[in-house]
Formats: structure tokens, C-alpha cells, sequence
């Protein structure tokens, strides 16, 4: 019975889903060392260090420290926003940000939000520092200055490799009465991040004639976060890569919602799973190995030799893939390459190519390099694009340059892509030498909204005034199939009022909305132009701000959202003034003019109609002496008859 029974245990193993480890062998996992060939991310409330206190509680302001460190150099700007409590933007906050080695963008709707911090704030950032950058060397004298600068912590974060801070304003009284910080916080109550996945590893078994590629992602349980569904969203380069295949391992009962965006691979899940994107019907899942070997030989079983990314992160609510062009490029085991020190002229390209200063709309190309990033290079005297017209500004601390994707020799010639090279002046003697980096600068598939002043459509702000006719332009790149792409509908909502809706199937909705004809469409980029005027009814409080959202999509239910935030100008009343406004200090000034003048009016009037009569006729100056020395005798006398004049006579 022995040699009946032998064939089936191969059978057994593929039904419970769990392949025999012995296929594994041959692959031993190694970190990734060279280009990543995936970017993974994932949302998060624990930090590698926190804590939490109420000893600003009796101090003039909340005071919150975030402190970030990064395995390596990022190439995207730090997102932070701080939202306040619901009760509004009632209490002075501080915001300490120190993160030496980024860009950052920093939003919130409190405009009185104080700000340290020694990061590169990037254009749409909301507002400027004013403080000064604390100069503590370590975690315990960074506390101690701001409970000597403000009198208390309200919460204080350090995290690792963070790609979006989202942080929540506010107090608890049952908070501890000092901040002691502890490792592997948990920040939920008041913060949730995005970090950077940097531990990919990866393998391949030279002996195997499979040429397809395997992603795999395994979550590991986190029992103090009762998480019922993971939402993974996951994209793919714009050129299509050769079959490849996902394989996402997690406990049985959990679900993935995934989003995909323009991928052809293929998915082996664990556990219950749907694509977002094309239906919500839920599909079953396979049952998958736990262990390490267990998830590489179901790939080498399904004929995926390239073990592209191997990856174990915490489980989360939001994850997010980015699978590279280089993927492939796993085929060969990662080893830790010994790679020759970097030449005089290799060392701008090392150089700018990790830094990745550039960023690209769907219109514009933007160039930020910071003159401390160049210090190995030296000398650098000015720097150009392809087009030597198109020079970056310079000042003490950076290289900044900003130019349409038309202009300085860019060229559109890969899907998603513009394509130019940076030209570096460098001081050689009294002579110059040019170094050339050619660079790819990714656009993003996504939604821009940009708000104008005039129909010209040529500065865009992010001010609305009321009353005042206003221009919306919105854009995206779709280089598939263009014509499919609509835009679905645009809203403006203001906090406290009712949302307005504006636009909706490319028509107009709203009063006051007007759909403008907007330029012709050029290399799969579609652009929708309309116009609207914002008013509030009369007696109604003027908002300081509100929020316009649009939404474009396809034929096939995908979605892009984009959301723009203004603030909301009222023409009479001063900036940042909120007392009276500007007309109701015009009519009182007015109305004391006018009132003064009628009074003074009314004085003369009564002055000029009432002074004694006698003083307009003359006074004779000689009186006979009888007058003087009768003056009773005349009073008594002044009625006179004819015989008594002519017995005076």
C-alpha cells in the first residue's frame, strides 16, 4: 500500500495549499540592494517612538514634535496636515517639524498655527515658518525646550521613513501628566501616517526555465488593530511588463479591496478579496502557506522563477504598490554589489539621479535642488536645462527652476514621461565645464484643479473672492483612450453651508456656471474649463475658506478625485479682520462727516436769523443835554403830542 500512496502526497499538499518546501530551495532571499523594484507604503498609528501628556494644558498653546528619520534620501516631499478639533480652530497650536534631509508640504486650515522647522517647505505648503529651529541634540533636550519655550508637550512623534503625516489637533485631560517617550507608540488617538516599506527582499533560481515574476506581500497579524478589510491600491508603469503575478498572504479571514490602475498581472489571494475598480462582488481566495518558503515555492509552482519583491509589513487598513519598469530586473539574485566609487564626471549623475529633484504636473516641470545636496560635486556656477535659455534661479540655499512641459527642450515621448537632461556649469580654473544628466520626470495619472482670476487662464491662486466671476480649469493625462475620460462633476463646499454643485456630466449646474471652451487636447491630456460666481445671500457670515472637488472617470466606473483648497475673499473686508469690515468703517466715517456738516449748517442758519435788528441801523452820536439829564422823563415821555412839542419848542 506504501507504493500506492506515495504519488498522492504531492496531490494532498496542492490541495490544502501548501507546497512542498523543498521547491524553495535554490532561492535564498536577499535584501534588495540596488533600485527597488517596487515602492511599497502603508498606513500606520504606531510610531517607532511617542508619548502623550496634558502638561500644556494650563500653557497658552498645545504644543505637537514631530521628529522624522529616513533609511535613505526621499524622493517625494513629506505630506503633513494638521486638521484642528471639531470645535474649530479654538486654541493656539504649535507645530515642531524636524526633518533635516526633505521637502515638505505642510497644510492646515488654522492660520494661526506656529511652526518650527529645519525642512524644505515645497510650494504647496500653506504657509511660512517664523520660528526659529530648536537646537537640541537629543530627544530629552528637545522636550525639555519646548516645556521651557511653551510650558508643556502635548504629543511628541518620531518616525521612520514616514511618506504622509496626518495630524490631529487637540487634548485630553486623561492624558499622563508628562511625556515619557516609549518605542513602538501607538499614535492612533492623534496621528496616522503613511510610511515607506524599505525591506524588500528578493531571489531567483538560476536552474528554472519560468520567465514570469513573482510580487508577494504578506501581513502580518497585529492583534491590538482589529482590522476586518485591507485596501490596497496598486499601479503598474505605463509600459506593460511581461506576466507577472501578486500573491497577497494575510489571515483567512480578512479582505483585500484592491484598486487597480492599469495592470495586467495576475493575483493569488488569501482570503477573501474584490477589484474596486470593476466590481464589488466579493471573490474567494485561495489558502496560502504562512512561512517564507512556503510563499516562494507556490510562485515557483505556478511557473514564476523571479522572486521580483518579497515583503512582510504590519497589517493595515491602506496599503499601496507601486510596481516599477525595472521590475524585472530581480531575475538575477540581489547581492551586495561592489560598485566602483564615482568619478569627477560620473558623481553629477550618481548624485542628481538619487536626489530626483524634479517634479512634474500634467503642465509644468519643477526643479528644487538644495546647494547643500551639491557640495560633493563643487563649484557648480549655474545650472540649465536642455534649452541653456531656460537657467534656474539661484539663491543662498537652493537652485529652483519652473517651466511649462512645452518649453526648454522637454520632450513627451514616453507614455507618462518628460524627458530632458540638467546642464551643470562647473567652475574649472578660470574656465567652464558643462556636465550633462539626462532625466525622466514621471507625470502623474491624476486629476490637477487649478483656480484663475481672469479667462486668460494664465496665473493660477488659490484665493476666491466673493461676488466676483471665477475660472476653473481641470486636467489630466490619459494617453489610453482620451476620449473616455469625462469629467463627472465639481462641487464647492464651504464649511457651515450646503455644498453648491457646479458642474456635473460636462454641464452646468449651478447659477452663475458657465461652461467655457477650453484649448484643444495635445498628447492625451484633456482639459475642462468653466467659469462661476461665488455669492453669499445678504446677512450671511462670509466663510474663510472652502474646498472645490472634482471628480473625472472612465467608462469602466474608475474614478479620480481632485480637491483644491481656497480661502474666500470678501471684496469689503480686510484681510485677516475679523471685526468690522471695510464698508461698515466707510458709512460710519460718512455718516459722522454728514452729521457734522448738518449741524454746522443748522448753527449758522440759526445764528444769521436771530442777532438784534438795532445793530443794523446807525446810532446818532451827539444827544442834547436835556436827554442826558432826563433820562426817566424820556422813558416815561415816549409818546408825544403836538402841543407838547410846540411848549417845548
Amino acid at each position: 500500500m506504501g507504493p500506492r500512496t506515495a504519488p498522492l502526497l504531492p496531490l494532498l499538499l496542492a490541495l490544502l495549499g501548501r507546497p512542498d518546501p523543498g521547491r524553495a530551495e535554490g532561492c535564498n532571499l536577499q535584501p534588495v540592494t540596488t533600485e527597488l523594484p517596487i515602492t511599497l507604503s502603508y498606513a500606520t498609528g504606531t510610531v517607532s517612538r511617542g508619548c502623550v501628556s496634558r502638561s500644556s494644558l494650563g500653557s497658552g498653546h498645545e504644543v505637537h514634535i514631530l521628529s522624522i528619520e529616513w533609511s535613505k534620501v526621499p524622493a517625494v516631499p513629506l505630506t503633513v496636515s494638521v486638521t484642528p478639533r471639531a470645535s474649530g480652530c479654538t486654541r493656539p497650536a504649535v507645530l515642531v517639524l524636524l526633518c533635516a534631509r526633505c521637502s515638505s508640504t505642510i497644510t492646515s486650515p488654522c492660520s494661526d498655527l506656529l511652526l518650527h522647522t529645519d525642512a524644505h517647505l515645497s510650494p504647496g505648503t500653506t504657509f511660512t515658518p517664523s520660528l526659529e529651529v530648536p537646537t537640541a541634540t537629543s530627544e530629552k533636550q528637545l522636550l525639555a525646550w519646548a516645556q521651557h519655550t511653551y510650558g508643556g508637550v502635548t504629543s511628541y512623534s518620531k518616525l521612520q521613513d514616514p511618506r504622509s503625516i496626518h495630524l490631529r489637533l487637540g487634548e485630553e485631560t486623561s492624558s499622563p501628566q508628562d511625556c515619557n517617550p516609549q518605542d513602538h507608540f501607538n499614535a492612533t488617538s492623534y496621528l496616522e501616517s503613511e510610511v515607506f516599506f524599505h525591506g524588500v527582499k528578493g531571489c531567483s533560481r538560476g536552474d528554472s526555465q519560468g520567465m514570469g515574476a513573482a510580487h508577494i506581500i504578506r501581513l502580518q497579524p497585529e492583534p491590538s488593530l482589529p482590522v476586518t478589510e485591507v485596501n490596497l491600491a496598486v499601479s503598474c508603469p505605463e509600459r506593460p511588463v511581461s506576466n507577472q503575478i501578486l500573491i497577497l498572504q494575510s489571515p483567512a479571514n480578512l479582505t483585500w479591496s484592491l484598486s487597480v490602475n492599469s495592470c495586467h498581472i495576475q493575483f493569488l489571494v488569501s482570503g477573501n478579496y474584490k477589484i474596486a475598480t470593476m466590481f464589488s462582488q466579493l471573490l474567494p481566495g485561495k489558502v496560502l502557506p504562512d512561512t517564507e518558503e512556503g510563499l516562494i515555492a507556490k510562485a515557483f509552482e505556478k511557473n514564476y522563477s523571479v522572486i521580483a519583491s518579497y515583503s512582510v509589513i504590519p497589517t493595515s487598513t491602506h496599503v499601496s504598490l507601486e510596481i516599477q519598469e525595472h521590475a524585472e530586473a530581480g531575475r538575477r539574485a540581489p547581492a551586495t554589489p561592489t560598485a566602483p566609487a564615482p568619478t569627477i564626471d560620473s558623481l553629477p549623475n550618481v548624485l542628481l539621479l538619487m536626489l530626483q529633484p524634479w517634479k512634474c504636473t500634467d503642465e509644468t516641470m519643477e526643479i528644487i535642488i538644495a546647494r547643500s545636496h551639491l557640495e560633493p560635486i563643487k563649484d557648480v556656477v549655474n545650472i540649465t536645462l536642455r534649452d541653456i535659455s531656460c537657467q534656474a534661479e539661484k539663491n543662498a540655499t537652493h537652485f529652483m527652476l519652473k517651466t511649462p512641459l512645452s518649453h526648454c527642450g522637454t520632450s513627451l515621448e514616453g507614455r507618462g514621461h518628460a524627458n530632458n537632461e540638467l546642464i551643470l556649469n562647473l567652475a574649472k580654473g578660470t574656465a567652464l565645464r558643462s556636465v550633462r544628466v539626462a532625466f525622466q520626470c514621471n507625470i502623474p495619472r491624476e486629476l490637477f484643479l487649478r483656480l484663475f482670476p481672469t479667462a486668460a487662464f494664465e496665473a493660477p491662486q488659490t484665493e476666491l473672492e466673493v461676488n466676483k466671476e471665477a475660472f476653473v480649469q481641470a486636467s489630466m493625462r490619459w494617453e489610453d483612450h482620451p476620449s473616455d475620460l469625462q469629467l463627472k462633476e465639481c462641487w464647492l463646499v464651504a464649511p457651515g453651508r450646503e455644498p453648491v454643485l457646479l458642474m456635473q456630466g460636462g454641464e452646468a449646474r449651478g447659477k452663475g456656471v458657465a461652461v467655457l471652451e477650453g484649448p484643444p487636447s495635445t498628447r492625451g491630456r484633456k482639459i475642462w474649463r468653466f467659469s462661476f460666481t461665488y455669492t453669499v445671500p445678504e446677512g450671511r457670515h462670509v466663510p474663510f475658506s472652502a474646498t472645490l472637488k472634482c471628480k473625472a472617470g472612465l467608462q469602466n466606473n474608475t474614478i479620480f478625485e481632485k480637491v483644491l483648497e481656497v480661502t474666500v475673499k470678501d471684496g469689503w473686508r480686510l484681510p485677516n479682520n475679523r471685526g468690522l469690515g471695510l464698508a461698515a468703517v466707510l458709512g460710519i466715517t460718512f455718516g459722522a462727516f454728514l452729521i457734522g456738516a448738518l449741524l454746522t449748517a443748522g448753527l449758522w442758519y440759526i445764528y444769521s436769523h436771530t442777532r438784534p435788528i438795532s445793530k443794523l441801523q446807525p446810532v446818532s452820536s451827539t444827544a442834547p443835554a436835556s436827554e442826558s439829564s432826563s433820562t426817566n422823563h424820556s422813558i416815561g415821555s415816549t409818546q408825544s403830542t403836538p402841543c407838547s412839542t410846540s411848549s417845548m419848542a
